[in-house]
C-alpha cells in the first residue's frame, strides 16, 4: 500500500511538473515539434508578400498575446488538476470541466475575431490559412497535454490491477 500511494504521489508530482516545465509556452510544444520558431513556421506556410506580411505581423502579433494569456489559463486548469487528483470531489471535478470548457470556448471566440482582423488585413483565404494551421497547432498541443496527463479514476484502476 505505501508503494501504491509513494507512486500516485509522485505521478502527481510529475503531472504538475512536466505540464508546467512543458506547457509554460504553447510556442515551446511547437518548436520542440517543429524544430524552428512558430512565427517562422506561420510566415513559410502563409507565403505572405513583403507588403501582406506587414499588415499580417499587427493581427499577428496581437493574437500571440491574447493566445499566450489562454495558454496560461490552460497551464493554471492542468495544474489544479494535477493538486486535486487524488483527492477529486464533484465538486472541483465540476469547477475543472467548466473551466475547460471557458477556455476552450475563449479560444474559438479568439480564432473568430482574428480570422476577421487577418481577412482585413490579407483577404479570407490567407486569413482561412493562419486559422487552420492555428487550429492545427493548437490540437497537437492538446494532444501532448492530455497523452501527459492521467484520466480521472485512471490511478486508482492501476491500484486494483
Amino acid at each position: 500500500m505505501k508503494k501504491i500511494t509513494l507512486i500516485v504521489v509522485v505521478i502527481i508530482a510529475s503531472i504538475s511538473s512536466y505540464a508546467q516545465d512543458k506547457f509554460k509556452e504553447d510556442v515551446e510544444v511547437v518548436q520542440s515539434i517543429y524544430g524552428r520558431n512558430k512565427s517562422e513556421l506561420i510566415k513559410q506556410y502563409m507565403n505572405l508578400s513583403d507588403e501582406e506580411f506587414v499588415r499580417f505581423t499587427k493581427v499577428y502579433e496581437n493574437y500571440e498575446t491574447e493566445r499566450k494569456a489562454l495558454g496560461k489559463a490552460k497551464l493554471d486548469i492542468i495544474n489544479n488538476y494535477a493538486a486535486n487528483y487524488a483527492t477529486l470531489t464533484d465538486a472541483k471535478a465540476d469547477e475543472l470541466a467548466k473551466n475547460t470548457f471557458k477556455n476552450n470556448l475563449a479560444y474559438e471566440k479568439l480564432y473568430d475575431k482574428t480570422y476577421g482582423q487577418a481577412k482585413k488585413a490579407v483577404g479570407a483565404i490567407n486569413a482561412a490559412k493562419f486559422i487552420q494551421l492555428e487550429i492545427y497547432l493548437q490540437t497537437i498541443v492538446r494532444g501532448q497535454i492530455y497523452d501527459s496527463i492521467p484520466f480521472i479514476g485512471e490511478l486508482e484502476k492501476s491500484k486494483t490491477n
